[in-house]
């Protein structure tokens, strides 16, 4: 994301195999700029629960920092995702927590997630270890995105336009749960086949 525009562009796509795109990106000499770490997402909803039908994201995440970010203004061509983000670091993830419940913005999900992050000229690509399944995002300019995806072998693997949660949403309605948290120990034992990723 540029600070510049505070807009992201992104595409994210499913692939169950990330060590076939590692190794891609290891042929391809991307760099390892952050190795796999532990995610602890938590998404708020506000006062009137609106957050969600006008495609707003307000997001708290704890990996080696805590970052809030807020999202919105989607936009969707080709698979590629384009919004507003703005995003800050803040020192203390239970503190801004509170911050936040005591300005009227409810807790409403957590979604945990062991992600991989690598860089290739100008752009991130991250792997994603949900527990539902495993994905690519690839961030940057839309040329460059295309030109990666090509280069990476991707351009079989679907390209997901919603969100982790609304996925979560679309298994937690094939699949018959009742939990509301996206998390590993809810998934545990739990077999998710990728039909079940979308409506």
């Amino acid at each position: 994301m540029s600070n510049n525009t505070l807009q992201e562009t992104e595409v994210k796509l499913h692939t169950p195999d990330l060590s076939v795109v590692q190794s891609a990106l290891e042929t391809l000499g991307a760099t390892l700029s952050k190795p796999r770490i532990f995610e602890r997402n938590v998404r708020y909803e506000n006062a009137k629960g609106t957050f969600g039908k006008q495609g707003i994201v307000l997001r708290l995440r704890q990996d080696n920092q805590a970052k809030l970010t807020y999202k919105a203004g989607k936009s969707i061509q080709d698979g590629i995702i384009t919004r507003f983000e703005a995003e800050v670091i803040v020192s203390d993830f239970d503190t801004m927590d509170m911050m936040l419940r005591l300005l009227g913005f409810e807790p409403y999900m957590t979604y945990e997630k062991y992600r991989t992050t690598y860089t290739h000229e100008s752009a991130e690509i991250v792997l994603d270890e949900m527990p539902y399944g495993n994905f690519t995002e690839i961030e940057g300019t839309v040329n460059t995105i295309e030109l990666l995806i090509n280069k990476l072998s991707l351009d079989n693997s679907p390209r997901i336009t919603d969100s982790y949660t609304v996925i979560f949403e679309h298994v937690n309605d094939n699949l018959g749960l009742d939990f509301d948290d996206l998390t590993f120990a809810n998934f545990e034992g739990i077999n998710v086949p990728a039909k079940a990723l979308s409506p």
